[in-house]
């Protein structure tokens, strides 16, 4: 699978995932073949700065239900975020924001079941609407795995999806910055400053809003300039967003840094838990589907290993293939593997691993059967 930008789009092209409308509509699906300089016309036109398509030879990519219907919900929503958050940088009232809210928590707020958290590319011009986005859904998948209430659920969402407002005016360079000089950071928290008055005036019913944003905001400002750091007088629902904000900061796909694994963000977290709250950790864990089967990922020794069962009392150590001379390790018998732990995701663009799953369940291990589209 390969990024393409769209001015160097040709025909004949196949796309490898599917293209909505702003309105969730299906314009083009997978497979898709790029028949005549129309369609690429069309595609240039629905302002996206590029897309994912087959190589040659390329199968298309294993897709569940759930994964389509996600990159659904992450257009329509991203679309609606941008208009509404535009609408009340220049008015100081809600349009739309309660209704958002809303869906975000009618479709990932009451899951009984993990997420792929798949991760659109994103530009220096639209890093902020897809940020609010994620770390919405992120929040009410956190909130539910923490069986909060829906009135803690429903400020820890609206938070996340206003606290980068003030973000807005900065220069495009600095909304999606991963590593910032002291200088920076004080710029950036001088915009998200700026912004908290109009989050008072637009959401002057639920000031415990505005709260939560600068409880978040002092905390990662602290944690980035290396200083001392004290959680334990804020919120439940400031404890999420600094989680979920971290999360999908560190781990979203741009055109100008390479992501961060889902698995190096989370260990960094578990070894900070005077910043990172242990249960909300917890509750990101336990609502994605990180390491499970068929992921390729890398061992300390240096060996490389596919997983084929997934460890849901320790997701770090499931049960692995390994590429060396086809051994199953199970790395949660620490009686025989206590020294071996997977260090990182190895990330590829697509997934061209056939598992014999009769084979496995003749050796005795249950794997996950998704129903794949």
């Amino acid at each position: 699978m390969l990024f393409i930008k769209c001015d160097e789009l040709k025909p004949g092209m196949r796309l490898a995932r599917p293209i909505y409308s702003r309105k969730g509509a299906l314009l083009y699906d997978r497979a898709h073949v790029l028949e005549d300089l129309q369609s690429i016309d069309n595609i240039k036109n629905f302002g996206l700065i590029g897309v994912y398509v087959l190589e040659p030879a390329e199968p298309v990519p294993p897709m569940t239900q759930d994964d389509i219907e996600f990159e659904r919900f992450q257009t329509v929503g991203y679309n609606e975020i941008m208009e509404e958050l535009e609408h009340i940088v220049k008015t100081h009232k809600q349009e739309k924001f309660p209704n958002i809210v809303d869906q975000i928590i009618k479709n990932y707020g009451n899951l009984r079941k993990k997420v792929t958290f798949q991760q659109g590319l994103r530009s220096t011009d639209d890093y902020i609407y897809k940020h609010s986005l994620n770390v919405g859904i992120l929040s009410a998948m956190i909130t539910h795995s923490m069986n909060v209430s829906l009135a803690d659920q429903q400020e820890a969402v609206m938070a996340a999806v206003i606290h980068d407002i003030g973000k807005l005016t900065l220069a495009a360079g600095l909304q999606s910055k991963l590593n910032c000089t002291e200088e920076e950071l004080n710029t950036i928290d001088a915009h998200e400053i700026a912004g908290y008055p109009i989050i008072d005036e637009a959401f002057s019913a639920t000031p415990n809003v505005k709260r939560v944003c600068n409880q978040a905001r002092k905390v990662l400002l602290d944690y980035w300039k290396g200083n001392s750091i004290d959680t334990s007088k804020i919120s439940v629902s400031a404890k999420v967003l600094i989680v979920a904000g971290i999360f999908d900061k560190e781990t979203a796909a741009r055109v100008d840094d390479a992501p961060v694994s889902e698995v190096l963000v989370i260990r960094r977290m578990m070894q900070r838990d005077d910043v990172f709250d242990p249960r909300v950790v917890k509750g990101l864990i336990d609502s994605l589907n990180i390491l499970v089967p068929g992921i390729s990922v890398e061992l300390n020794t240096g060996e490389k290993a596919l997983v084929i069962k997934t460890n849901d009392v320790d997701f770090l150590r499931p049960t692995v293939l390994s590429f060396k001379d086809n051994s199953i390790i199970d790395l949660s018998n620490r009686a025989a593997y206590n020294n071996l732990e997977i260090i990182d995701i190895m990330k590829t663009m697509d997934n061209r691993y056939t598992m014999d799953l009769a084979r496995m369940k003749a050796l005795g291990i249950n794997v996950e059967e998704p129903e794949y589209v």
